[in-house]
């Protein structure tokens, strides 16, 4: 009995030296991507806060904003497998900070627009810079994080999206009263003001990163040790079937992920563009309707962080997703069909829960069944080909807003997708095992 307790390690050492190495990635790498990624968002989506007045100063219509506001996602589409190909080779350290700078830039110029021309430009240009860092930052994570941590620390760095609204909102209000300021409309502050953070970020991400466990001077060597075999030991989900840009986009996996992604993030993207002016048409004022845009974003904030830890504790993917998606297209039903302002912000409020809660899970869903040589591609491709949602959606619902002059054929629309993406990704176990027989029989 000695002899074992000499040479055997307490149990909880295992434990403690696994708390331990998490603890110190997540510290490490966590809140610098987070914040890019809340930066991306609100250079992304400060398009639909500005849109109260800048809308009006450049004679943008609800459907050539809509358009515009949904064509920075032709150029993500179009670049996103080549700049993830890229990170791939060249390392997420050099590759994510060249992107960031980048983005930050371009955003920044948005505000010297002055008409649909040049900010269809911009805005396909912002889609270009911003392509390679949401699929980047999925990858880089799959190459650090074990599969039981991932939907919680994914939702930790996607919880950028609702932040972005929660800090983005008053942070726009704050910068469209400075009308007037050395000669530049409140909007172009807007754009300017919260295009810099990118920049900085950019710069310290160069210096910051690791791009693998291998290089981490920062990790012990039972650290590192212990993170490299558990990763290697982790099953190996099937791989696409080609690693080039057709074969990648014409790969059965990647075509039946990218539709469920479609589906499940059309909401966000659909209502993200609009709610400040979903809420400016109760009757506020443009800066009123900023502050209260922030509040769902709160209860999204909240569903992200515990349906993902929930989604690991039980280590279930396709469930949380299926549930949370369902939610959304609930709220998003129940917010047409009640009168009230309150109850609509309820409703509302409901939908973003759900929206956000469904992130980290479906990131985790998304990144688990994608490894090997084929997985940047693989990964790139389907957050490009889900991302369309952020194209078409917007500018659908500008179209419906057009057509009908109110908002509710608009919501019910992605209230449908909603739940369309909660019947596919209850479908995902059945296609993994057909996909598999196909493998394996092949």
């Amino acid at each position: 009995m000695n002899g074992l307790a000499i040479t055997a390690p307490p149990l909880d050492a295992a434990d403690s030296l696994e708390r331990s190495t998490i603890r110190r990635i997540t510290w490490r790498f966590i809140p610098l991507l987070a914040l890019g990624y809340i930066f991306s968002m609100i250079d992304r989506v400060n398009v639909g806060f500005a849109a109260i007045t800048a809308n009006r100063d450049l004679h943008l219509s609800p459907s050539v904003y809509g358009l515009g506001a949904g064509i920075a996602f032709v150029g993500y589409i179009l670049f996103g497998f080549p700049s993830n190909q890229i990170l791939a080779r060249v390392g997420a350290r050099f590759w994510l900070s060249c992107i960031m700078i980048t983005w930050g830039l371009i955003s920044a110029c948005t505000a010297f627009v002055v008409g649909p021309i040049s900010f269809f430009i911009v805005r396909f240009l912002l889609g270009v810079a911003e392509a390679g860092y949401f699929p980047g930052i999925l990858l880089f994570m799959a190459l650090w994080l074990p599969r039981r941590y991932r939907a919680r620390y994914l939702a930790l760095l996607l919880i950028g999206m609702p932040l972005s609204a929660l800090i983005g909102a008053p942070m726009s209000a704050l910068l469209l009263g400075r009308e007037g300021v050395l000669g530049l409309h409140g909007w172009q502050w807007l754009y300017i003001v919260e295009a810099m953070p990118a920049v900085l970020l950019g710069i310290s991400v160069r210096f910051l990163l690791t791009d693998r466990p291998a290089e981490a001077h920062w990790l012990t060597a039972a650290q590192k040790d212990w993170l490299t075999k558990e990763l290697a030991a982790e099953p190996v989900a099937a791989q696409s079937h080609a690693a080039t840009f057709l074969g990648t986009l014409f790969d059965r996996r990647v075509l039946f992920y990218s539709l469920v992604f479609f589906n499940v993030t059309a909401a966000s993207f659909g209502l993200v563009f609009w709610l400040p002016q979903i809420v400016h048409a109760s009757g506020l004022s443009p800066i009123e309707s900023n502050y209260v845009t922030a509040i769902p974003y709160i209860f999204g904030i909240i569903g992200m962080i515990g349906w993902a830890r929930f989604s690991d504790w039980t280590g279930d993917r396709v469930w949380p997703v299926a549930m949370a998606s369902a939610l959304a297209g609930l709220g998003l039903t129940l917010s047409v069909i009640v009168h009230t302002p309150l109850m609509q912000l309820f409703a509302i409020c409901a939908a973003t829960t759900g929206i956000y809660a469904l992130k980290g899970p479906n990131m985790a869903l998304i990144t688990e069944n994608f490894t090997g040589r084929t997985a940047p591609g693989a990964i790139a491709m389907i957050s490009a080909l889900g991302g369309l949602s952020g194209f078409v959606l917007p500018a659908i619902v500008g179209w419906i807003r057009e057509s009908s002059g109110g908002f509710t054929g608009g919501l019910l629309f992605l209230a449908l997708l909603s739940f369309l993406g909660a019947a596919q990704v209850l479908l995902t176990p059945w296609f993994e095992a057909r996909e598999n027989r196909f493998r394996f029989s092949g």
